[in-house]
C-alpha cells in the first residue's frame, strides 16, 4: 500500500465511513457468530468497529509493519493479530464462525491468489459460516489512489462463479457505483 493510500485507510473520514456505510451495508443483520475471522485489516479501522460485534476477533495481516502495530493496539482487547498470508492461513480447518474481508481483495496479486485466499477462507470457517466482504469498483480517482501498490481489481460479475468453485454456496453480491459487498455461506 503506497503511503497516500495508507494515509487515506487510516483517515479519520475512512473511519466514519467504514462504521456508517462499509460495515452496515455488507455485514446488516447477518450474524457473524462468535470467533471471526478478518482477512487484511490494514490500519485497523474495520478491526475497530468489528471488535465491539463479536466476542472474539483474529485479523490476519500479511504486511509485518501493519500486523505490528495491530499487535500493539489491540493487545489488551478481545483481539488476536497474526502475521500471515491468507492464501495459506495457519487455522484448523472449521475454526472460525465467520469471516470478512474488507477493500482488500483487490491486494491480493492475482486472480489465481484471490481464489485460493477464498478456498483457504473457506477451509477455515465452520459448517454454515458466513463470508461477507466489500470491494472498490475500479473508476480513474480508484486508480490514481493505488499508483505503485499491488493493485488487481475483482469483476463483481465475475464472484459468484468464483465463489460458488471455492466450496462457498447462498452467495450474494451486489454493486453501487463506487463498490460491491459480497456474502457466501460455508455448507
Amino acid at each position: 500500500m503506497n503511503a497516500e493510500h495508507l494515509k487515506r485507510c487510516a483517515s479519520a473520514e475512512w473511519a466514519e465511513t467504514v462504521e456508517h456505510e462499509i460495515l452496515p451495508w455488507a455485514v446488516g443483520s447477518r450474524p457473524l457468530g462468535d470467533d471471526v475471522l478478518e482477512v487484511g485489516p490494514g490500519p485497523g479501522l474495520t478491526t475497530d468497529v468489528l471488535r465491539q460485534r463479536v466476542q472474539h476477533l483474529t485479523a490476519v495481516e500479511v504486511d509485518t509493519g501493519l500486523a505490528a502495530a495491530l499487535r500493539e493496539r489491540f493487545a489488551s482487547s478481545n483481539v488476536q493479530v497474526v502475521e500471515a498470508d491468507a492464501t495459506a492461513l495457519p487455522f484448523e480447518a472449521g475454526r472460525f464462525s465467520g469471516a470478512t474481508c474488507f477493500t482488500m481483495l483487490h491486494h491480493v496479486p492475482s486472480p489465481e491468489l484471490q481464489d485460493r485466499m477464498f478456498g483457504e477462507i473457506r477451509r477455515v470457517l465452520r459448517p454454515g459460516g458466513l463470508l461477507v466482504g466489500v470491494d472498490s469498483i475500479e473508476s480513474p480517482d480508484w486508480w490514481a489512489l493505488h499508483v505503485g501498490d499491488t493493485c488487481v481489481p475483482v469483476d463483481p460479475n465475475a464472484l459468484p462463479e468464483r465463489l460458488e468453485q471455492a466450496g462457498f454456496m447462498d452467495i450474494e453480491v451486489e454493486s453501487s457505483p463506487r463498490r460491491f459487498r459480497f456474502a457466501a455461506r460455508a455448507p
